[in-house]
């Protein structure tokens, strides 16, 4: 009769097997969830932020046909070193303002911001546009 008793099924169930499947899963998951992040396009250069006023500023301006303003006098890329350096005071404090048009490739405006760079400038900003609220016209840019 012994026998007979020790064939009757368990009804108690093993979780430990199943909690390590669960612990394996959530490991796999918050390895590969930072990865799938980077595919995320954005839009540039639209941003809102609190509005910047410096006194001591020096603008860069590019408009759509990538022609470029330095304090609203006409500069080109191959002298724009040059020319940025005739304005540059070298002052650490003087901060230099960046406004392209977004149709202008990045790679365009990142080689000027390279030239300034160069020049020795630290205080770099980019003009945006915040964006106009639904209904309302839009707003004057704001630096930052």
């Amino acid at each position: 009769m012994r026998r007979r008793e020790s064939l009757k099924p368990n009804p108690e169930l093993n979780l430990i097997n199943l909690i390590d499947v669960l612990f394996a899963i959530l490991i796999v998951f918050m390895i590969t969830a930072p990865l799938m992040s980077q595919g995320v396009k954005v839009e540039l250069p639209k941003a809102q932020a609190a509005s910047l006023e410096e006194k001591k500023a020096i603008q860069v301006t590019v408009t759509k046909e990538r022609e470029i303003l330095i304090n609203e006098t006409p500069s080109d890329p191959a002298s724009f070193e040059k020319d940025f350096r005739t304005v540059w005071t070298g002052d650490d404090e003087t901060a230099i303002i960046i406004n392209s048009d977004q149709t202008v490739p990045y790679g365009f405006v990142m080689e000027l911001v390279a030239s300034v760079q160069r020049q020795g400038g630290k205080r770099l900003g980019f003009l945006t546009d915040p964006g106009a609220p639904q209904g309302r016209a839009a707003s004057k840019p704001k630096r930052h």
